[in-house]
């Protein structure tokens, strides 16, 4: 498989404070690959970075071979390249169907946004009985399928998401992760920061374990899943 996304020795300063210390990633098309640690590990502000939302002090971010790593973030969304952050974050006083509308703002084809939608409502049951309900009246789980529903109305070829499961009913915890197999099997790479470690192992290919902002451990994520070490160390799994 041909590496879509390539990340040299990424770089993240806030002030006097190194975020992301040097980490190299890639992910190869048609995966998903899962980057993991302890809160404060740096994998937002790595993802952030990627996705040109922060600046970077150092390497460089490579999408389908171009460097990506000084574009601006709606440049870098036209690219393929999407991102849905942390804590949702839809726009709470618009609709659904706004919102939705807002994802594919820099579409210009109206076909292709017209059968978007109608694959993102496919996807999403529940939010087309909502379009013109306010985002910020949904509940949790149901925001959070906007905001991703959102990020797909670009198109990306690799989508990321940040912690899409926090703070979620299980029962929407297992419709994310459904949501994530789905979109891998219809062709769309994901890049997957997640504190459900157990869950993120289980569905990726492969996976990078970050402590204090460098890579500590990466590999197949059936092999992490299974290596105590790992998960005492890094994750905080099977401590006493």
């Amino acid at each position: 498989m041909a590496d879509l996304l390539v990340v040299e020795e990424l770089v993240v300063r806030y002030g006097p404070i190194t975020a992301v210390r040097g980490v190299s990633l890639r992910v190869q098309q048609g995966e998903i690959v899962a980057l993991l640690g302890a809160n404060g590990a740096g994998k937002s502000s790595f993802l952030n970075a990627v996705a040109g939302l922060v600046p970077t002090a150092g390497g460089q971010v490579l999408f389908r071979g171009e460097r990506v790593s000084r574009l601006p973030p709606e440049r870098i969304v036209a690219r393929g390249l999407g991102l849905t952050p942390e804590g949702r974050r839809v726009f709470p006083r618009l609709s659904v169907e706004a919102n939705l509308r807002l994802g594919a703002a820099m579409q210009r084809d109206r076909e292709k946004v017209r059968a978007t939608r109608e694959r993102v409502l496919g996807l999403f049951p529940a939010l087309s009985e909502r379009l013109d309900q306010d985002a910020g009246t949904l509940s949790g789980g149901e925001q959070q399928m906007l905001a991703i529903g959102r990020s797909l109305m670009a198109n990306p070829s690799l989508l990321m998401l940040d912690e899409p499961s926090l703070g979620l009913a299980p029962l929407f915890v297992d419709r994310i992760f459904e949501l994530m197999g789905r979109l891998r099997d219809e062709g769309t790479t994901l890049l997957l920061v997640e504190q459900n470690v157990d869950r993120a192992l289980r569905i990726a290919d492969r996976a990078y374990v970050l402590k204090s902002g460098e890579v500590e451990a990466e590999g197949p994520a059936a092999e992490l899943r299974r290596s105590a070490d790992i998960e005492r160390a890094y994750l905080g799994i099977g401590a006493s």
